[in-house]
């Protein structure tokens, strides 16, 4: 295999572990030669080869199947711990030793990930655009000239160029989903509190969250399932909720989209168009698009660098800062030390208008299952970013900055380029511990991607074959397959509606059932019954809905005898609960297998 054409998507680097076909040694190798001499300004500290040896000799006697991420490298944005490696957090002068990694890095490590370095940011994670270090104007993937993306500017880079499988970058305000936009990757912004934040220095405390930058989708959820677990040592963790009904998963769902009178691209004609053509894609996922009144949600945004939160940022460096302030970027400085001046009487202002606003804001989710925005509005250049960059940074955060203070949770994904050969990608986001549902939708939505669109971050390579990923959290639903009076449009479907269920899949049993009217009713009801070994079988039409748990009981001691739940095979090999029917109950009934569905046969008896 030659490793220089090797893509270092998790599915692929797996598989060629998986294989014999390369070892560790010879990917770390690879790694070196990649980053090279970091034209890109990606890099703060690249581990030397014999460190990065060292690392790999660690995995010497682990078998690559009993870890989740053997082999796979990584880049730690540089306000993350790891261990025995400087943090600078792009200010030399602030730069400390950590004695242990970050907790979400320790478990990373501990699944067999091998961490490479850290990287280049927005200096103190304080800016949207990736030009604020001492340590170089981080450049984009695509075009050198234009911006990158912060504050996790070269966490992203580093994954788009290819020379790391995923990277780890902090948002607070924006960082792991603008940077993602700008160089054609996925950004997973958990919801706050389920990727600790210890071993991480703070920008905003209250509001920040490890971010992941991943080549597709189920990459990005499959760093969220190993990196995700309850910290008791970090005050802001909290624990991962079942998140209910997936409608990353359904045949429909509720997409929300700003009224077109409140969508802002700063005269970007481009932007624009392609966000109507991301919109055409979400709905062939089967996206309903409803309009929204977008503008709560932007005075929540404005709440974030025009509100006392500022004074967030400036408690975090405090000391350092008033020791040292000539040690900041101008820019940085000017912004964290405004943090000096909101009074304790305007943070309280602020949080009842937060309170306010999220009341109006999370209205909208009795009305859609999520919501799509543009993930930036606009792509400076670096030249533009430099000459205005605090009204140029402000633009950045208009589809992001409300993110966190509403407490939701979003995934960026790549939507296509513009004619100009500039990526352009799209957030959607949901309440907190919607985090699965959104990296499903995420997965289908990138897969549906066509020509260049489906190529992973900046190296042209194509998206690797599609392959589940166990869910990274509980859903706390259960799903059942019904096959007559319970269908969409039967007489019976109340009985799952005004338990919340809804309809996931439209589908077929596998071809070993026979299908039965029985006596009796109203409602007529059929019964499915599953044909032994050697008889002959055909595949009936079922829908399967899903509902929450708590509800399944009550649902099933309604079914009267000879029905009950067991379990349906269907046509792609997966079992699920499901009707079926006691072998007496069919005694006198009339067979209909040849219609192959129940509403097949209920129009047979209409006509």
């Amino acid at each position: 295999m030659k490793l220089q054409e090797l893509s270092f998507d998790l599915a692929t680097l797996r598989a060629a572990y998986l294989s014999g076909a390369v070892t560790p040694a010879r990917v770390m190798a690879e790694v070196l030669r990649r980053i090279g001499s970091d034209a890109h300004h990606a890099w703060i500290h690249v581990e030397p080869a014999e460190a990065l040896q060292a690392r790999v000799a660690a995995l010497a006697d682990r078998d690559p199947a009993t870890l989740p991420l053997y082999g796979i490298p990584f880049a730690v944005k540089d306000n993350i711990d790891l261990a025995g490696i400087q943090t600078t957090a792009a200010c030399p002068d602030f730069a400390y030793v950590p004695r242990d990694s970050a907790f979400v890095v320790q478990r990373l490590v501990d699944a067999g990930a091998i961490p490479v370095g850290k990287t280049n940011l927005d200096q103190f994670a304080t800016g949207l655009n990736g030009t604020r270090s001492p340590y170089g104007a981080c450049r984009n993937a695509f075009d050198p000239e234009r911006v990158s993306g912060g504050s996790s500017s070269g966490s992203a880079v580093s994954v788009a160029l290819g020379q790391v499988s995923f990277s780890l970058g902090t948002d607070t305000a924006g960082s792991g989903r603008v940077p993602a936009a700008f160089n054609h990757l996925v950004g997973l912004k958990p919801s706050l509190g389920l990727l600790s934040a210890r071993g991480v220095v703070p920008a905003c405390r209250t509001l920040d969250t490890i971010s992941v930058f991943a080549l597709t989708a189920e990459d990005a959820h499959r760093i969220f399932a190993v990196a995700q677990a309850f910290d008791p040592a970090d005050a802001y963790a909290r624990p991962a909720e079942p998140h209910g009904f997936d409608f990353g998963r359904a045949p429909s769902f509720r997409l929300g989209v700003p009224r077109p009178d409140q969508r802002e691209f700063f005269g970007d004609r481009a932007y624009a168009d392609a966000f109507e053509a991301a919109l055409a894609h979400a709905q062939s996922l089967g996206a309903e698009l409803v309009e929204i009144d977008f503008g709560p949600f932007l005075e929540t945004a404005r709440l974030l660098y025009g509100g006392p939160w500022v004074a967030e940022r400036y408690q975090a460096i405090r000391s350092f800062i008033e020791a040292k302030p000539e040690a900041l970027f101008p820019v940085t400085r000017e912004i964290t030390l405004g943090g000096k001046a909101p009074l304790a009487a305007d943070a309280f202002a602020a949080q009842y208008r937060l309170r306010e606003l999220k009341r109006v804001c999370d209205a909208v989710w009795a009305r859609v299952d999520a919501v799509i925005t543009p993930s930036a509005p606009t792509h400076p250049t670096i030249d533009a970013m430099l000459a205005e960059p605090i009204q140029r940074n402000t633009e950045l955060g208009l589809y992001t900055n409300f993110m966190n203070l509403l407490d939701y949770a979003a995934v960026a994904v790549p939507a296509g380029f513009t004619a100009a050969g500039l990526p352009f990608g799209v957030t959607l986001f949901a309440p907190a511990h919607q985090d699965v549902p959104l990296l499903h939708a995420a997965a289908r939505w990138q897969r549906l991607l066509t020509g260049r669109a489906a190529t992973l971050g900046a190296t042209g390579a194509p998206l690797p074959p599609a392959e589940a990923v166990a869910p990274a959290v509980p859903s706390g639903q259960v799903r059942v397959a019904v096959c007559g009076a319970h269908l969409e449009g039967q007489p019976l479907n109340g009985q799952l509606t005004q338990r919340g269920a809804r309809l996931v899949a439209r589908t077929r049993t596998a071809p070993e059932y026979r299908f039965y009217a029985l006596a009796g009713g109203p409602p007529l009801r059929p019964g499915l019954v599953r044909v032994s070994e050697g008889e002959e079988g055909a595949a009936i039409e079922v829908e399967v809905w899903e509902l929450p748990a708590r509800h399944f009981g009550s649902f099933v001691a309604g079914i009267p005898a000879p029905l009950g739940i067991g379990t349906t095979l269907l046509a792609d090999g997966s079992r699920v609960p499901g009707f079926i029917c006691e072998p007496l109950g069919v005694a006198g009934a009339q067979e209909i297998t040849r219609f192959g569905g129940w509403r097949a046969f209920l129009a047979s008896r209409a006509g």
